[in-house]
């Protein structure tokens, strides 16, 4: 088992908008779609983010042995329900772009702020994932890919990853457990005597990437707090989260709490045991994977940790003020479980949903058919129970809540749907209301706007609702 001891200068990263390092030739359109992106992001927070998670994929968020993604659902409505308008999330991944695109077209996930890949050698912002030059610039010291493929080729021992995973920072390889430390020992010898300065990380019992030392999961989050405090919004706290030892990093920055969630990997483990085994920061969960994170912000009281799908009665629920955001998990869930058949054929419940809705309220189909709200509950009747034992499930993303006056609220946000393997989505607005109603009553839909969002509308628009 090789050592994740880690070796960590914080002082040598680059400034927001300025890099000791020399900068590498970039177009100054990247450079200006790069600022625009981490711009957009700041502006949203009107003061520091209120938390930032920095997870890691594959089984940590996501659970490749939990088929209907429950756990990852009851994140995201957690998320987009409480934190999505004033924190940050960011997903950290030792996938490059190109399996870590993948990876969101197979599992239910959340758009993330900020997307660390390739085992923290690049940083990206927003949707688009326009990258960090400032980051790829700090990288390139005493780093020389063509070095390193030299010397990684004298050993036979060494099976090279697909070709995806061959980064400009990261060079990635296959080994057997037993073979890795005394590789990891005499390669790094050898590069260090070339002149190189590198880190080498085993992880998940087969994985070695060789990095620049500078890179790693935990010097990119470090990176990314440094470039938050100069813009006066260093996150009030922050969290994260892992499974493997290339997540270990994470854990070994200041002032940052971590989860190491239930199903973690014995390497992370033996790091925990013999560098943070008595740290009040950092906690072994008892959930698997999203369940985990979900447990540790409740542990570490870092904000909310009830999702909205675990709630059994929504009309229950007491909110304290109006939340735009919450109201709109509310909704589709309680469609979600109508078509599913998890929830009473009654004319209470539609009557519930009425009481909500105003009479001359109307819904714009991503079809372009304009309907009254009113008429379109009544429909409802005819869909439910439809989804029972399928794979059907509902995920609202980037709710994102504007107050337009002083009782409404302008809402936009992606509704997903899945249906077996199908996925569709729309992009969609809400206008909620505040008028004549009381918290207790909740918010009223006064319109409703849908348009598909490109290559992922429905085959057959007629059977979608809302």
């Amino acid at each position: 088992m090789p050592s994740l001891t880690l070796r960590f200068s914080f002082s040598g990263f680059p400034c927001s908008r300025c890099c000791s390092t020399p900068t590498p030739k970039l177009s100054s359109f990247t450079s200006f779609q790069t600022e625009v992106n981490f711009r957009s992001i700041m502006d949203r927070l009107t003061s520091a983010a209120r938390l930032m998670i920095v997870s890691d994929l594959d089984h940590t968020m996501v659970d490749h042995h939990d088929p209907e993604n429950l756990s990852l659902l009851r994140f995201n409505a957690l998320w987009e329900a409480n934190y999505r308008e004033n924190s940050l999330l960011v997903f950290s991944t030792g996938r490059s772009p190109t399996l870590y695109k993948e990876l969101r077209k197979e599992k239910p996930m959340l758009t993330p702020d900020i997307t660390i890949m390739s085992v923290g050698t690049e940083i990206t912002y927003g949707n688009s994932m326009e990258p960090d030059d400032g980051w790829e610039a700090f990288l390139n010291d005493k780093w020389d890919r063509k070095i390193v493929t030299e010397e990684t080729s004298k050993f036979p021992e060494l099976t090279l990853q697909s070709e995806t995973e061959q980064r400009p920072h990261k060079v990635s390889f296959y080994v057997q457990k037993d073979k890795a430390q005394d590789i990891t020992g005499t390669l790094s010898k050898r590069l260090e005597e070339r002149g190189l300065d590198v880190k080498i990380i085993y992880s998940g019992g087969m994985d070695l990437d060789i990095l620049p030392q500078g890179a790693g999961k935990g010097q990119a989050l470090a990176y990314l707090l440094k470039k938050l405090k100069s813009e006066g919004k260093l996150p009030n706290n922050t969290l994260a989260c892992g499974d493997s030892g290339n997540d270990a990093e994470l854990f070994s920055i200041p002032d940052v709490y971590g989860v190491m969630v239930a199903n973690a990997q014995e390497e992370l483990l033996q790091w925990r045991a013999a560098n943070a085994k008595d740290s009040p920061k950092v906690i072994h969960a008892t959930e698997r994977c999203a369940a985990g994170i979900i447990q540790a912000i409740g542990h570490f009281n870092l904000g909310p940790n009830t999702s909205p799908r675990d709630v059994t009665d929504m009309s229950d629920c007491k909110m304290e003020n109006f939340v735009p955001a919450y109201e709109v998990v509310k909704f589709y869930l309680f469609f979600e479980k109508w078509r599913r058949g998890e929830i009473e054929n009654s004319d209470l419940h539609l009557s519930n949903l009425k009481a909500v809705c105003r009479p001359s309220g109307t819904f714009v189909h991503p079809s372009g058919v304009e309907k009254y709200l009113e008429d379109c509950i009544n429909t409802l009747r005819t869909c439910h129970g439809d989804k029972q034992g399928k794979q059907f499930r509902i995920w609202v993303d980037l709710v994102l809540p504007t107050q337009v006056g002083s009782d409404s609220w302008l809402v936009s946000f992606k509704k997903w749907e899945l249906c077996g393997e199908e996925r569709q989505c729309c992009i969609t607005t809400v206008l909620l209301s505040s008028k004549n109603v009381t918290v207790a009553d909740g918010l009223t839909w006064t319109h409703v706007h849908q348009t598909w969002l490109q290559g992922a509308a429905a085959s057959d628009s007629a059977t979608w609702f809302f």
